[in-house]
């Protein structure tokens, strides 16, 4: 039997997130952003989190809106600033966010390594520049390499295409990107999903994240959402 709980409203598929947890958030852009689970976490109002995220929100929506309620603490992520991420400029040349800038391909591997139960690896990326200070290195074939931990979070708020009734995700496309690891590497998985189909409806060999990853799922109205640019 799968563990994972269909609900019927986003507030009760976070219900219970609490103060200082870290928050895993999917998305590459607005692709993939799980709207309606980071609207339903502003109502639910837990407060200094830690997110990881692909980048720190664009415009005034999703993860954005997230920073501007004051609910983060710190954003963990590869690309902080874009043309439209004036929440996030505003927020931490006032010193009111802090940032840990992490490569991409190293955010999707450190989440992979969580998920796969991996105690660390030694990775090239950002040898030779100020994301190496302090770190521990070694060389392996000649090759200078830094040492990288997993990235853990307490909860993943990722956003499938379907889901059947025990849980088991089908992406739409790009919208998949962090959304595998991210489900791996977190204690508790919450989905949010344009359509929820009877078990048995999708085909197995087209299933990305198996049930036994997710939590909870909620179906939601499809939501686009476009920026206009930076203000």
């Amino acid at each position: 039997m799968s563990r994972t709980q269909l609900l019927d409203t986003t507030d009760a598929a976070v219900a219970g997130i609490e103060d200082g947890s870290t928050v895993l958030v999917g998305g590459f852009g607005l692709a993939g952003m799980p709207f309606a689970l980071i609207d339903a976490l502003i109502r639910q109002g837990a407060r200094d989190l830690t997110v990881v995220a692909n980048n720190a929100g664009n415009g005034d929506v999703g993860l954005a809106a997230l920073l501007k309620a004051g609910r983060v603490r710190k954003v963990v992520c590869s690309f902080p600033r874009q043309v439209d991420s004036y929440v996030f400029d505003e927020l931490y040349l006032s010193g009111r966010l802090e940032l840990e800038v992490v490569p991409q391909g190293n955010l999707a591997e450190r989440m992979r390594a969580a998920g796969a139960g991996i105690g660390a690896f030694y990775c090239p990326t950002a040898v030779g520049t100020p994301l190496a200070e302090g770190r521990e290195s070694r060389t392996i074939d000649g090759r200078e390499y830094l040492l990288e931990y997993p990235i853990k979070g307490d909860y993943a708020l990722i956003a499938a295409h379907r889901s059947d009734g025990l849980g088991n995700l089908v992406y739409n496309k790009t919208a998949r990107n962090f959304g595998p690891v991210m489900a791996t590497a977190a204690t508790t998985t919450i989905v949010q999903v344009d359509e929820v189909v009877d078990t048995g409806v999708l085909d197995p060999e087209a299933v990305v994240t198996p049930s036994i990853y997710v939590d909870r799922v909620v179906q939601v109205a499809a939501q686009r959402y476009t920026v206009q640019g930076a203000r």
